[in-house]
């Protein structure tokens, strides 16, 4: 028999299982990748038959908490839909290369924009509902650039405000998405919260493989979830070619929905290359600013055909109603600014530096890694959990890829934001021992 205490579920009906589970997940009993019990065996320990456990176990799954992980049973969610107890702080002598954030040195100044704005608060209704129009405008001159369709446009309270919109205004429970595999972690955080099934697609260094999409599509799918350049954690960039091969795949599924997630823009250190085109009847292109402008400037622009914009702007006006008109401004005013396409050049080109650093260092210790674009570096490696740990031991703190995974193959993400000179080579050498551990290497 179980020992409850173990799993801290109690309860004789599905609801009183579910918020049993629910509060263990919330109050720390219950931790991320934990295994919940079997339903026979839990359904035998509480005295409940197994068809209660198993409407339980639906109703989490449905929520967002849990995920059925093949022969590995049900799990709790990598990171549930749900607050819930924050990890300790690292070491003041560890080095964190998995945050994600940009570099606070390579971002536009914002005092000087802060100083020079002439911003007169909205107070009528209809003002704070409409958009600002000056940010509309640099919006629209910026897609239109970028070769993508005339469409509607929003501000969203950040990219994924604006994906999970999408998402929910045109699926539902249970239908199938297309996504990168890897994934961005938040991106395989979020479809089970909302209900949706993902469709693993392999990625290489130029995006999507064409001959797995291909097959993807062909397993009734509604949507698909892509990232043009800077592809978190891989570092795929769209070229030119492939993303005609990709487009040329698309367009036999018209109706399908495409959302592309443009998070990293003019610091992603590749040219935008999109799989929209006007025949597409369904679609959004997200543009988050917190990489190229400052995390916590929470505001992303989205375009899209106009059915699309305006469900997601129907969705918004039910809940937050609008996104800050303060903040809508200074985004507005650092966009205009003639300075920011220097700035982001510069920092581009210090990511892909100290990108290319770390691939070049791993290189040279026979250790494979993948960076084409983009702020992270994915290195495959045996066993995630030592790698991390041998990792944070030698002063840095990485990500294991189970966090984006589903079918490759083990690996590790590292951010390469802030890696400082001299670090590419002592990771890769700590790397290199690991991985090439009981085999006859070359010393380094």
């Amino acid at each position: 028999m179980l020992e409850l205490e173990q799993y801290q579920i109690v309860g004789s009906t599905a609801r009183e299982i579910a918020a049993s589970a629910e509060a263990a997940i919330r109050e720390g009993g219950l931790e991320p990748g934990a295994a919940l019990p079997t339903v026979r065996s839990l359904a035998a320990t509480l005295g409940t038959s197994p068809a209660t456990v198993h409407a339980a176990y639906r109703v989490l799954r449905e929520r967002g908490l849990v995920v059925a992980d093949g022969r590995r049973g049900t799990r709790v969610a990598p990171r549930p839909a749900l607050r819930t107890p924050q990890p300790a702080g690292l070491p003041a002598d560890v080095r964190d290369l998995a945050h994600g954030l940009p570099d606070p040195a390579l971002l536009p100044p914002l005092a000087p924009v802060f100083a020079g704005l002439d911003f007169e608060p909205r107070m009528r209704m209809s003002e704070l509902d409409s958009a600002d129009p000056e940010l509309l405008a640099v919006a629209a001159a910026a897609f239109q650039a970028d070769g993508l369709p005339p469409g509607a446009i929003a501000v969203v309270g950040g990219a994924f405000d604006g994906i999970e919109r999408v998402l929910q205004t045109h699926l539902h429970p249970g239908d199938r998405v297309v996504v990168e595999d890897p994934a961005y972690a938040g991106i395989r955080d979020l479809l089970p919260a909302l209900g949706l099934v993902p469709v693993p697609v392999p990625v290489d260094e130029l995006g999507l493989i064409p001959e797995a999409l291909e097959a993807a599509l062909g397993r009734d799918v509604e949507a698909a979830l892509i990232v043009p350049r800077a592809q978190n954690p891989y570092g795929s960039a769209f070229d030119a070619e492939r993303a005609a091969v990709l487009r040329g795949l698309l367009a036999q599924r018209p109706g399908l929905l495409l959302v592309e997630d443009d998070h990293a823009g003019l610091v992603s250190g590749a040219p935008f290359a999109t799989l929209v085109d006007a025949t597409r009847e369904r679609w959004a292109v997200v543009r988050s600013m917190s990489k190229m402008l400052h995390p916590d400037l929470r505001l992303a622009l989205m375009t899209g055909d106009e059915t699309t914009i305006a469900r997601v702007e129907g969705r918004q006006a039910l809940g937050t109603r609008w996104v800050s008109h303060v903040l809508q401004a200074t985004v507005a005013a650092l966009l205009s600014d003639p300075k920011l396409p220097a700035t982001a050049t510069r920092a581009a080109a210090v990511y892909g530096e100290r990108r290319r650093g770390l691939l070049a260092a791993l290189a040279a210790r026979d250790v494979p890694a993948h960076g084409h674009s983009g702020l992270n570096v994915w290195v495959p490696v045996r066993e995630e959990g030592t790698m991390v740990r041998t990792l944070l031991d030698a002063g840095w703190f990485t990500v294991a890829g189970e966090r984006f995974r589903i079918e490759t193959p083990p690996g590790i993400r590292i951010t390469v934001t802030t890696l400082e000179a001299g670090e590419a080579d002592a990771i890769a050498s700590v790397i290199a021992g690991v991985e090439h551990a009981g085999r006859p290497r070359r010393a380094y």
